[in-house]
């Protein structure tokens, strides 16, 4: 037998649990084929625990998370809890306290499945996107002044240091190396603008492309990237950028190739405990209805098997994804694929036992 990995996994509300409940059959039976185990540790994490016992995550609960290998997350967000409250509590401070300073979103159109963009298929739509993931208007640094009067200020502080950004572009220039492919790392910003914190990315972006010859270095402002997300998707290779463009632009990403309902990421600590989840809501007005699209929350375990070295792994997982989607389903919309949740999880896990030829 190989490996065995700790694998904390949060299932989070709404659809989260539905959807988690088809990766883990997937990744199990990954697991199966490639001679690896998997040590899955629940957690009751999310709106449900919240309501009950006013509690999101319990004292110690952050140093149980650092005891595993990988954390598995389905959804956070609970239609009878305010807004906020269980994103800061809980996405928030798993990843600034597990240090996950990368976020990591792979933009990639399989065949099969349907893009807004005209005459754009897998060969232009294949990309990766690095966001700083602990910094920048997302450390919570401001505050009010007057709060509640006609002269109230707000002021929201973008916090970059030059450890934080060097780090994030450093991890961008190895993916980069490591894709082997365009081998062109763009900068995305706004320096003719924001020139203070983006003159230190602009410099420690330039800096850093010295030691990496074979990567050609390249800049966009944020703007003409959304742009050209549409436009000209071929361009792309990968992507470094801050925390607020880089939550903006993925969305975009997650469009273009074909939905919410495909589209993973993960939160990386390179040196510790990341975390991978589908990118998509809790999607509350579907739970329990077996209609949900599992296939992002698949892929996000995928990248989790990936992250931890079991690479062939990943290959099948994704093969088997491309398969379900180029020859079975009808859309990628919860209720329109014509199978259920489970039909779709259990399609996947089948053809990842599975030698498939694409």
């Amino acid at each position: 037998m190989g490996k065995s990995y700790q694998i904390a996994v949060i299932p989070g509300d709404g659809t989260g649990p539905e959807v988690i409940r088809e990766g883990v059959k997937v990744i199990e039976a990954a697991a199966s084929r490639f001679g690896f185990s998997l040590s899955l540790n629940y957690f009751d994490w999310g709106g449900d625990r919240y309501l009950k016992t006013g509690e999101t995550i319990p004292e110690g609960g952050i140093e149980e998370l650092k005891r595993h290998d990988a954390i598995y997350l389905g959804a956070i967000g609970h239609p009878d809890v305010a807004p906020g409250i269980l994103e800061k509590d809980i996405l928030l401070r798993i990843r600034f306290e597990l240090d996950q300073y990368i976020n990591l979103r792979p933009v990639k159109l399989y065949p099969g499945v349907w893009t807004p963009i005209k005459d754009k298929g897998p060969e232009e739509i294949d990309f990766v996107v690095v966001r700083e993931n602990t910094e920048g208007l997302y450390a919570g640094g401001g505050g009010f002044l007057r709060k509640g009067t006609p002269q109230e200020v707000a002021v929201q502080e973008s916090i970059n240091t030059r450890f934080g950004v060097e780090r994030c572009i450093r991890y961008a220039f190895e993916l980069c190396r490591k894709r082997n492919k365009k081998k062109q790392l763009t900068l995305v910003g706004k320096t003719n603008v924001l020139t203070f914190a983006w003159n230190l990315w602009e410099r420690t972006f330039y800096e850093v492309a010295k030691e990496y010859p074979d990567i050609k270095p390249d800049y966009a402002h944020v703007d003409a990237t959304c742009m050209w997300f549409v436009k000209n998707p071929e361009w792309f290779d990968v992507i470094v950028t801050d925390n607020m463009f880089g939550d903006i632009i993925t969305d975009l990403g997650a469009m273009i190739q074909g939905g919410m309902g495909i589209a993973a990421g993960g939160n990386i600590n390179p040196e510790g405990v990341s975390m991978f989840e589908p990118i998509g809501g809790s999607a509350p007005k579907y739970t329990g209805q077996n209609v949900i699209n599992p296939l992002a929350a698949i892929c996000a375990g995928m990248m989790m098997l990936e992250h931890l070295g079991e690479e062939e792994a990943a290959l099948a997982i994704e093969k088997a994804v491309i398969k379900v989607c180029r020859d079975h389903l009808k859309s990628l919309s919860a209720g329109k694929m014509g199978y259920t949740t489970q039909e779709v999880g259990d399609l996947v896990a089948k053809y990842t036992t599975e030698d498939v030829e694409l």
